[in-house]
Protein backbone atom coordinates (compact mmCIF):
# COMPACT_ATOMS: atom_id res chain seq x y z
CA UNK A 1 0.00 0.00 0.00
CA UNK A 2 2.64 2.29 0.87
CA UNK A 3 4.55 1.64 -2.45
CA UNK A 4 1.26 2.63 -4.34
CA UNK A 5 0.85 6.14 -2.66
CA UNK A 6 4.30 6.46 -3.50
CA UNK A 7 4.14 5.89 -6.48
CA UNK A 8 0.90 8.06 -7.02
CA UNK A 9 2.56 10.75 -5.79
CA UNK A 10 5.25 10.69 -7.94
CA UNK A 11 2.79 10.29 -10.72
CA UNK A 12 1.29 13.29 -9.44
CA UNK A 13 4.45 15.55 -8.59
CA UNK A 14 5.57 14.60 -12.78
CA UNK A 15 2.35 15.85 -13.66
CA UNK A 16 2.16 19.48 -12.45
CA UNK A 17 6.16 20.02 -13.48
CA UNK A 18 4.93 18.89 -16.72
CA UNK A 19 2.55 21.66 -16.60
CA UNK A 20 5.24 24.40 -16.90
CA UNK A 21 7.07 25.33 -20.00
CA UNK A 22 11.11 25.94 -19.59
CA UNK A 23 13.16 27.50 -21.29
CA UNK A 24 16.77 28.66 -21.39
CA UNK A 25 17.88 32.27 -22.69
CA UNK A 26 20.48 32.28 -25.35
CA UNK A 27 24.03 33.39 -24.91
CA UNK A 28 24.45 36.66 -24.38
CA UNK A 29 27.03 39.10 -26.12
CA UNK A 30 26.93 41.43 -23.30
CA UNK A 31 27.20 39.01 -20.39
CA UNK A 32 28.65 35.75 -22.12
CA UNK A 33 28.99 33.44 -18.89
CA UNK A 34 25.41 34.19 -17.61
CA UNK A 35 23.65 30.72 -17.59
CA UNK A 36 19.61 32.16 -17.21
CA UNK A 37 16.77 29.89 -17.30
CA UNK A 38 12.87 30.71 -17.27
CA UNK A 39 10.00 28.77 -16.53
CA UNK A 40 6.22 29.46 -17.09
CA UNK A 41 3.17 27.96 -15.54
CA UNK A 42 -0.60 29.01 -15.41
CA UNK A 43 -1.87 28.71 -11.76
CA UNK A 44 -5.21 27.18 -10.49
CA UNK A 45 -7.05 31.13 -10.28
CA UNK A 46 -5.75 31.79 -13.71
CA UNK A 47 -2.75 33.86 -13.28
CA UNK A 48 0.92 33.04 -14.53
CA UNK A 49 3.63 32.22 -12.32
CA UNK A 50 6.99 33.10 -13.88
CA UNK A 51 10.46 32.23 -12.45
CA UNK A 52 13.57 33.30 -13.32
CA UNK A 53 17.40 32.16 -12.40
CA UNK A 54 20.35 33.71 -13.80
CA UNK A 55 23.51 32.14 -12.79
CA UNK A 56 26.80 34.23 -13.32
CA UNK A 57 25.20 37.50 -14.34
CA UNK A 58 27.83 39.69 -14.31
CA UNK A 59 26.86 42.50 -12.09
CA UNK A 60 24.40 45.50 -13.53
CA UNK A 61 27.30 47.97 -12.60
CA UNK A 62 29.76 45.75 -14.96
CA UNK A 63 27.55 46.50 -18.11
CA UNK A 64 28.79 49.77 -20.45
CA UNK A 65 27.24 51.92 -19.42
CA UNK A 66 26.87 51.02 -15.94
CA UNK A 67 23.46 50.64 -14.66
CA UNK A 68 22.12 49.71 -11.62
CA UNK A 69 19.50 47.22 -12.03
CA UNK A 70 18.56 44.27 -13.97
CA UNK A 71 14.65 44.36 -14.82
CA UNK A 72 12.68 41.20 -16.13
CA UNK A 73 9.91 42.24 -18.82
CA UNK A 74 6.71 39.65 -20.84
CA UNK A 75 5.74 40.65 -24.08
CA UNK A 76 1.98 40.27 -23.60
CA UNK A 77 -0.40 38.78 -25.82
CA UNK A 78 -2.94 41.49 -25.72
CA UNK A 79 -1.49 44.45 -23.25
CA UNK A 80 1.96 44.93 -24.56
CA UNK A 81 5.29 44.98 -22.88
CA UNK A 82 5.12 44.87 -19.28
CA UNK A 83 8.00 44.94 -16.51
CA UNK A 84 7.77 41.72 -14.37
CA UNK A 85 10.02 42.78 -11.50
CA UNK A 86 13.90 43.04 -10.90
CA UNK A 87 16.56 40.25 -10.52
CA UNK A 88 17.41 39.82 -7.49
CA UNK A 89 20.96 39.21 -6.75
CA UNK A 90 21.45 36.85 -3.84
CA UNK A 91 24.86 36.28 -3.86
CA UNK A 92 27.54 36.54 -6.54
CA UNK A 93 26.51 33.68 -8.90
CA UNK A 94 22.78 33.45 -8.48
CA UNK A 95 19.83 35.91 -8.82
CA UNK A 96 16.50 35.08 -9.08
CA UNK A 97 13.15 36.46 -9.79
CA UNK A 98 9.48 34.65 -9.11
CA UNK A 99 6.24 36.87 -10.22
CA UNK A 100 2.81 36.47 -10.99
CA UNK A 101 1.08 38.13 -13.65
CA UNK A 102 -2.42 37.76 -15.11
CA UNK A 103 -0.89 38.55 -18.51
CA UNK A 104 -0.33 35.43 -21.24
CA UNK A 105 2.78 36.27 -22.94
CA UNK A 106 4.92 34.68 -25.63
CA UNK A 107 8.35 36.62 -24.69
CA UNK A 108 10.83 37.67 -21.64
CA UNK A 109 13.51 39.34 -22.26
CA UNK A 110 15.93 41.15 -19.39
CA UNK A 111 17.29 44.86 -19.90
CA UNK A 112 19.91 46.96 -17.69
CA UNK A 113 18.08 49.78 -16.44
CA UNK A 114 18.53 52.65 -13.95
CA UNK A 115 15.80 52.34 -12.07
CA UNK A 116 13.60 49.44 -11.66
CA UNK A 117 10.16 51.00 -11.66
CA UNK A 118 10.75 51.78 -15.14
CA UNK A 119 7.19 51.05 -17.18
CA UNK A 120 9.28 50.66 -20.56
CA UNK A 121 12.63 49.68 -21.29
CA UNK A 122 15.16 52.12 -21.85
CA UNK A 123 18.12 50.52 -20.95
CA UNK A 124 20.50 47.86 -22.51
CA UNK A 125 18.58 44.16 -23.96
CA UNK A 126 20.73 41.49 -22.15
CA UNK A 127 19.11 38.29 -23.77
CA UNK A 128 15.43 37.38 -24.96
CA UNK A 129 13.78 34.24 -24.77
CA UNK A 130 10.46 33.19 -26.52
CA UNK A 131 7.99 31.20 -24.55
CA UNK A 132 4.77 29.83 -25.06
Amino acid sequence: MKTLRNTSLLIIALFLLSCATSKKFPVSSIAPAADISASKKKDNHNNYVVAITAKNLASVDRVAPSKSTYVVWILTDNEGIKNLGQLSIRNARTSKLKSLTPFDFSEIFITAEEQGNVTYPQGLEITRVNIK
